[in-house]
């Protein structure tokens, strides 16, 4: 969907929470395999990423998750909160999520304005 400087950042319909992306390292499994400078390029990329989810979500906090063994590429999961959330008090757990979390039209507005937030980066 986008284009960052150290990954490339998705976000889907078929959503565990209304504005949750995921932001995909160019060439790494774990964070450790990164050398330096892109590590801190990663860095920089969720920093920016996690300031566009907010400001177009109005989440009251943002959920972070890293992995790499579901899918063989380094990757952190961005879970924007809300107020009354299903979740609240607790882990968001995506197989609990009733489909779907959008109501019609409103991924694709949301879809834009995260780019727009983003810088309009997209590729």
């Amino acid at each position: 969907m986008a284009k960052l400087e150290a990954s490339w950042v998705t976000m889907q319909e078929a959503a565990p929470v209304p504005g949750y992306v995921c932001l995909v390292a160019h060439h790494a499994v774990d964070l450790h395999d990164l050398p330096e400078a892109a590590a801190c390029a990663f860095m920089r990329d969720a920093r920016k990423v996690s300031m566009a989810v907010s400001s177009v979500t109005g989440a009251v906090k943002m959920n972070y998750e890293i992995h790499g063994n579901t899918i063989p590429h380094l990757h952190m999961h961005f879970f924007p909160r809300y107020r009354g959330d299903q979740f609240e008090e607790q882990p968001i757990n995506p197989r609990l999520v009733v489909q779907p979390v959008y109501a019609p039209g409103e991924f694709e507005k949301r879809r834009d304005a995260f780019l727009m937030a983003l810088g309009g980066n997209t590729a």
